[in-house]
């Protein structure tokens, strides 16, 4: 069993840490893709609450955190993006979590596991002596609640449709118990729990390492009525637990309000306490915004560096912090809009696209052009892939062939947002317009502002012939690219092959090793053949947190919990007896 998430290393000095700043900027900065740098443990932000606290002052276990968007929500069932997680997982913890240098599932709330019926069913010895936030004990008869609220999930309450995790992983709800990997949760005591699956799942255990899979309060998922959304908040109905969460992690809700998260400290945390007291997540949708907080102190720190700010943040010895490639750029194709059904068309636009010129410049160093969906870091690419050469020429040709007449197509890309995979939306929109502009297709450009709705857009709305998204991988596991992104018909492509769905079906059941890497390789050459979206990129992303901070605890996976900061001279809260 890997070593427990509660593990930490031992913080680089202020020194070591300035140092990997200064000879970060050299790589991040570059234009074209290289080797990239090794990624290191480094520090976190200091925060401020009321006034900015300066950068350098030591004597406050408070961190302020600039985020790129609002969260869409606080219940992680109910959502998919990176910074709704980035502030539930200080909040709610799974039965399992991940090893911070390996990525491999690790024990979290439950301290082990078994295998159990060939691999359909799953028992968790559970952590004894912990509490939920307001007061409930953590047991069996918990787990359980949690896991037959999200099987039993209202469809009404389901309103993200196969963007849920408990969907994209299970199959299906319990209105479809035919097609749901999940069968159901029997307590074997009170530390003691049982998960019984209608087939072999082998992703199962990395995938309840996703935010989604956070224990929730029972008493306060029935008191805050969590699958009604009755209140209505940024456009998007949510409920009152999304509002307030309840879960065990080491920081307790606070306050949310005016584009600010506040969490505090939770004094029965059963794990590691830290050092911060006080965490602020402040939403600065612009970069250079962002930018200029973390250099005047307002900010501890933010991610998704950008090109252009890494070379100022390391003149000005902030410490730029690198994650190892985990998430895929892509451009969506929705083949409900006239004419991209047609497989020719879909070939033209993946010859259209120069992708080493779409990297250059907009994208830090180590992003490297992608041929398929699954990263690298997966260890199943495929060498058979299907290979679509930069040609206009070709592409022209295919599109006279396909018929295509000059129709505008709706070009759909997020404004005022950096993602993990795309942190300048704008400038690679731009490129990628001017590209497929230059092959013959005539782009109508749909610019949205990602606080407007861009998501739920992109993925529902008929008016789209393109759109700019991507996907970052939350635990270690092909299906988490395949199944979550073309393991069924969705909206967002409107892509029908059961042929591939099945194939995506079969290989979660299969068992790691050959058989399962050959199944995965297998699919991305069947969807690099039917390109229902052109994979673009592996981006390189990064975060940067001011010198006060000694370490920061990166993950490739964006499990970043705050109680793993190391400030500089703030004392360390002694950790619960037991933990």
């Amino acid at each position: 069993m890997p070593a427990s998430p509660t593990h930490r290393r031992r913080p680089l000095t202020g020194l070591a840490l300035r140092t990997v700043a200064a000879t970060a900027v050299l790589g991040l900065t570059a234009c074209s893709a290289a080797t990239p740098m090794p990624t290191a443990t480094t520090p976190g932000p200091t925060t401020a609450t009321e006034s900015p606290v300066p950068v350098g002052d030591t004597t406050t276990g408070t961190f302020t955190f600039g985020t790129a968007a609002n969260p869409t929500g606080l219940d992680p069932a109910l959502v998919a993006d990176t910074e709704s997680y980035r502030i539930t997982r200080q909040m709610l913890e799974g039965l399992v979590g991940i090893d911070p240098l390996t990525s491999e599932p690790a024990p979290l709330l439950a301290t082990s596991w078994e295998e159990r019926n060939e691999g359909r069913a799953y028992a968790f010895q559970l952590r004894e002596d912990v509490l939920f936030h307001d007061g409930e004990p953590f047991n069996a008869e918990a787990v359980c609640a949690n896991f037959e609220r999200w099987y039993t999930m209202p469809a009404d309450t389901r309103v993200l449709d196969s963007t849920i995790a408990f969907e994209s992983v299970f199959n299906a709800f319990s209105d479809s118990p035919e097609e749901s990997v999940y069968e159901s949760c029997q307590p074997l005591g009170e530390h003691e729990v049982l998960i019984r699956l209608s087939g072999v799942m082998t992703s199962f255990i990395p995938a309840l390492a996703l935010p989604a899979f956070g224990m929730a309060s029972p008493k306060a998922l029935a008191e805050l009525n969590a699958n009604e959304l009755t209140v209505e908040r940024d456009g998007r109905n949510l409920s009152e637990f999304a509002l307030s969460p309840v879960g065990t992690g080491p920081f307790t809700f606070e306050t949310w309000s005016d584009g600010e998260v506040t969490l505090s400290a939770f004094e029965d945390y059963w794990g590691v306490p830290g050092e911060i007291q006080t965490v602020t997540f402040r939403t600065i949708p612009h970069t250079d915004a962002r930018l200029r907080a973390l250099l005047s102190g307002e900010i501890d720190g933010y991610d998704l560096v950008t090109v252009d700010n890494a070379a100022e943040l390391a003149r000005e010895g902030q410490q730029i912090l690198q994650r190892d490639p985990y998430s895929v750029l892509y451009l969506g194709m929705n083949q409900d809009f006239p004419g991209v059904d047609d497989e020719l068309f879909r070939q033209a636009v993946a010859h259209a696209i120069d992708k080493p010129a779409l990297i250059e410049g907009r994208f830090l160093n180590g992003t490297s052009p992608a041929n398929q969906f699954l990263p690298p870091k997966l260890g199943v690419t495929s060498e058979e892939v299907a290979e679509y050469e930069y040609s206009p020429e070709i592409a022209r040709d295919l599109l006279e062939e396909a018929g295509y007449d000059g129709e505008p197509l709706p070009f759909h890309y997020p404004r005022n947002v950096a993602r993990p995979y795309l942190s300048s939306p704008e400038k690679v929109y731009a490129e990628l317009s001017r590209q497929l502009t230059a092959a013959g297709f005539n782009i109508q450009p749909v610019p949205t502002a990602w606080s407007d709705g861009y998501l739920q857009t992109v993925q529902q709305d008929d008016n789209r012939a393109f759109h700019l998204l991507g996907w970052s991988g939350s635990y270690q596991d092909p299906d988490n690219f395949a199944g979550a992104l073309f393991g069924g018909y969705s909206e967002e492509f409107a892509y029908r092959d059961n042929q591939l769905f099945s194939k995506i079906a079969r290989a979660v059941t299969l068992p790691n090793g050959d058989e399962r890497a050959a199944a995965y390789r297998d699919i991305s050459e069947s969807i690099s053949v039917d390109i229902p979206a052109v994979p673009l990129a592996f981006p390189i992303s990064a975060a940067v947190v001011s010198p006060r901070v000694l370490s920061y605890p990166v993950s490739p996976v964006m499990h970043e919990v705050f109680n793993h900061i190391d400030l500089a001279d703030v004392e360390q809260p002694t950790a619960p007896a037991g933990s």
